[in-house]
């Protein structure tokens, strides 16, 4: 098993850390030659950047066409905005790799100092509470009947109090965070994550 992280921007170093504290094999993927894997990973930064830098780096089009096809892949923060089939607030040449049916929000969540830390009720995943560290986060706004919801998080946002919304989800092989789980060394949905494989 060979797992690709996306490494054009962001923290791809975490996730690969953590693949390395798994013992599974990765690579980083920067070149479209780089995409014969049997999964990947789409890590957190600034979704923009990535968007142009997938399509300057030639890797969005093989990309989006093996997620088609079924490779499964793992996106936190920006890897959920990446990774959505539709993107509020993106910009408007912004392409999205529409790997996992939900509607997401950039910086849904608010602006840097908005970050927040939390604990979470994962659903699948047992030995108690993930810690999960919220970054400009990303809001789902909409999933259909085919995503799964792992995770939600009661929020207070000034139109919406106590609105619960949606921070992990899956469909098929395509599981999405909104916070950073390798921000805190958290390894249990990467260990989901490959369960998918």
């Amino acid at each position: 098993m060979r797992i690709g992280v996306l490494a054009l921007q962001g923290d791809f170093i975490s996730h690969l850390a953590i693949l390395d504290k798994l013992a599974i094999d990765s690579v980083m993927v920067k070149t479209p030659g780089d995409l014969d894997v049997d999964g990947i990973i789409i890590p957190g930064g600034e979704s923009t950047s990535i968007s142009m830098l997938l399509q300057s780096s030639g890797i969005y089009e093989p990309l989006r066409a093996l997620l088609h096809e079924g490779l499964p892949a793992f996106g936190t923060c920006a890897g959920m905005i990446l990774l959505a089939n539709s993107v509020v607030d993106g910009r408007e040449d912004q392409m999205s790799l529409d790997a996992i049916d939900i509607v997401v929000r950039r910086n849904g969540f608010g602006r840097q100092v908005a970050s927040f830390e939390t604990s979470l009720t994962v659903s699948g995943i047992e030995d108690g509470p993930m810690r999960a560290l919220f970054i400009r986060a990303p809001v789902v706004e909409k999933v259909s009947s085919e995503v799964e919801v792992l995770s939600s998080v009661t929020y207070s946002f000034a139109d919406s109090p106590d609105k619960l919304v949606p921070v992990i989800c899956r469909q098929n092989k395509v599981i999405v965070s909104s916070f950073h789980p390798e921000l805190v060394g958290e390894d249990r949905l990467h260990k989901l994550f490959l369960e998918l494989l």
